[in-house]
């Protein structure tokens, strides 16, 4: 018999490090973009698995897939082939660039990408320059290159070597090169910082200063990646090819699974010896990753992901004149971030009161990471909630 959601919190509290905030509610089950708790109170979560579960819940492939693989292989060391990992290493290359190196989550992912960088450049170039209010990660390197203070709190001193920009400051980003820098470390998109786009011409920019200086270009798109934008990666929303790129959530659909992807050039200076990963492109993850390639080809995803983002702006910002409390809204693909101008945390209480998961983040911002395949009727069920808590909240500011 099932733990309630009350037994399994006390299991936590006994035997679990308290360092996540964690809502009072025991998840057991999930179906598309709805998941249930252990009293079967059903949920619609547009946030799914804080966007790795990009095909929503219980994907038939990915499922299958995993359940085929399981009984052969679980676990196979890198210093054996597998066919598995080839068969992944080329979907995603084929659909992107250059070679790719597994992992299991982004923050491994960053680290990699930041020792290749290191390993491309001359031996007296070790800086790498990233932004403010981007987020990489939580391990040593990548939570350095979060340009966030409140991420450094209590944990200095902070790795050598990174300097840190205003986003969509070129000028910034120019005086901060010098001889001992080797890598621009960027998100596409900034996520955890409020689902910030790039001005026109600000990844073209970096790119232009990085091939002036000899330097390597970096994209984190551990969030972005895998049809997140509309296509299978933002640099290609945004048309700049960066020489290395990270990824991780969405791309095994759930399943733990990190990569880095490099440029043919770039690939071999992570030389045998100098990076790897125990568990990273184990077979089960690689043959989730291929489902997740063939599903999102298969249900025409990327086509999806363009025809909800333009319905989630429209609704928006048709929201946005009728609600003074939201102060911009900004949308790439499957990226929906809501800028208000009060803190955004209550949302989140009011519509999981409703029925409805969603996140807060940078303090003001609702934001959204809907599944590539939610449906119509959940996109009418989550805006009409959203509505409805931000009219609430709007009035609880005008009777303050």
């Amino acid at each position: 018999m099932s733990r309630s959601s009350q037994e399994t919190i006390s299991l936590f509290d006994q035997y679990v490090i308290p360092n996540y905030g964690r809502y009072p509610i025991s998840l057991v089950r999930g179906e598309g973009s709805h998941v249930f708790d252990a009293e079967g109170n059903e949920y619609l979560d547009l946030f799914p698995g804080w966007g790795c579960n990009i095909l929503g819940y219980s994907p038939e492939r990915v499922i299958q897939a995993v359940q085929e693989q399981v009984a052969k292989l679980i676990h196979v060391p890198n210093t054996w082939y597998m066919e598995p990992q080839g068969e992944f290493a080329e979907a995603i290359c084929t659909r992107g660039f250059g070679k790719a190196f597994f992992c299991n989550s982004g923050a491994e992912a960053v680290e990699g990408a930041i020792k290749l960088a290191r390993l491309h450049t001359p031996k007296d170039r070790y800086k790498i320059i990233t932004f403010e209010n981007g987020f990489h990660g939580r391990t040593y390197g990548a939570v350095t290159a979060t340009a966030q203070p409140k991420y450094h709190d209590g944990i200095g001193p902070m790795m050598a070597g990174f300097t840190y920009a205003p986003h969509n400051d070129l000028e910034a980003v120019r005086q901060l090169v010098d001889k001992e820098t080797a890598a621009i470390l960027i998100e596409p998109v900034q996520g955890e910082g409020g689902v910030n786009t790039p001005a026109d011409g600000f990844l073209q920019g970096l790119r232009e200063i990085c091939d002036e200086n000899e330097m390597v270009l970096v994209f984190d798109e551990v969030q972005t990646g895998m049809g997140r934008t509309g296509e299978w990666f933002a640099y290609q929303t945004f048309g700049v090819q960066p020489d290395i790129m990270t990824m991780a959530k969405g791309i095994a659909a759930g399943v733990a699974c990190g990569a880095i992807i490099a440029k043919d050039e770039v690939a071999p200076s992570l030389r045998p010896g100098m990076h790897a990963s125990t568990f990273g492109g184990n077979p089960i993850a690689m043959v989730a990753g291929k489902a997740t390639v063939e599903t999102i080809e298969a249900e025409n995803l990327l086509e999806n992901c363009q025809k909800l983002s333009a319905r989630f702006e429209e609704f928006f910002t048709n929201l946005k004149n009728e609600i003074p409390i939201i102060e911009e809204v900004r949308v790439c693909g499957a990226m929906i971030g809501v800028d208000l101008n009060i803190t955004a945390t209550p949302a989140v209480k009011k519509a999981m009161d409703r029925g409805l998961l969603l996140n807060a983040t940078h303090d003001t911002v609702i934001r959204l990471l809907p599944a590539l395949n939610v449906t119509d009727a959940d996109i009418s069920q989550g805006c009409d909630i959203i509505a409805d808590v931000l009219k609430e909240m709007a009035d609880e500011v005008g009777a303050d």
